[in-house]
């Protein structure tokens, strides 16, 4: 199986750079599914029914999210009867949707993909380990899904880190989102896990993570918040990464990232 992830949509500007590139993404990598982190995507917090769906025509599997999940109000609506759309996984029960989906690509072969949050830094939520692990005693790699993919949405690289050597041999590909920043540890963990501590954003790279730079500025200097921020449009990157799975196993063959536009250096895997 062909997967690609792609980290954080930052707002508009993010949006219009995943829809500028996905074809090129589509064309050269021909991805059996396509994973987006939207949290960001509607106007830097959130996202809305409208973004969904777009992302959907455009051939988008499937999203997550994190803690910037209910940034919009339509968001608690969407989320109860898209099953496309998630939270994270650990949120309380009580919160509306759900933080995985099993999905199934054109061919018929069967994926989940789990979405959790950190707990380091974050807000309160329950335990990210003991999460994933009871949702894996129901989809076993293999034998019921052919693929898993986990979105774990954390600030502290450990703890990402973490729940990649946990989840070593039973996932096909753990990735962090939420630092907005690539990190440059796409690798195959010893058991057979491709893992990427984080997958970095879809947005602009001359910025305060997506966010531009003068009330960002103002805050670290003055301790002053003024204003709304708002996503940065010049020298938009969409950054993720993509894997290839033995069909057999589930196991990743190969992690790369995927990094276009902008300021970055510039990154397309090969088939």
């Amino acid at each position: 199986m062909r997967i690609v992830h792609i980290g954080d949509v930052i707002g508009k500007p993010g949006r219009q750079a995943l829809h500028k590139y996905l074809p090129d993404i589509k064309g050269h990598l021909k991805p059996d599914v396509i994973i987006v982190n939207a949290e960001n995507a509607a106007n830097g917090f959130g996202v809305t029914p409208s973004i969904c769906n777009d992302m959907y025509e455009n051939g988008v599997s499937c999203i997550t999210t994190g803690n910037h999940v209910w940034g919009q109000k339509d968001t608690v609506f969407q989320i109860e009867e898209d099953e496309r759309l998630m939270r994270p996984a650990n949120f309380s029960k009580l919160a509306p949707g759900k933080g995985y989906y099993l999905g199934e690509t054109a061919s018929g072969q069967k994926y989940l993909v789990i979405n959790v949050m950190g707990r380091v830094y974050m807000e309160p939520v329950d335990d990210p380990f003991a999460c994933v692990r009871d949702i894996l005693q129901f989809h076993k790699m293999g034998s019921e899904v052919d693929a898993i993919i986990v979105d774990i949405h954390a600030e502290a690289s450990s703890e990402k880190m973490g729940m990649g050597q946990f989840l070593d041999g039973k996932v096909s590909l753990v990735v962090g989102t939420h630092s907005h920043i690539p990190t440059a540890d796409a690798q195959i963990l010893t058991k057979g896990t491709a893992y990427q501590t984080d997958s970095g954003m879809t947005g602009s790279y001359d910025s305060v993570i997506g966010m531009e730079k003068g009330a960002s500025i103002q805050y670290f200097t003055t301790g002053i918040k003024q204003g709304g921020r708002q996503p940065a449009k010049e020298e938009v990157s969409v950054c993720g990464v993509f894997v290839e799975t033995d069909d057999e196993t589930g196991l990743a063959k190969r992690i790369e990232p995927i990094r276009l536009g902008g300021r970055l250096a510039q990154s397309m895997p090969k088939l």
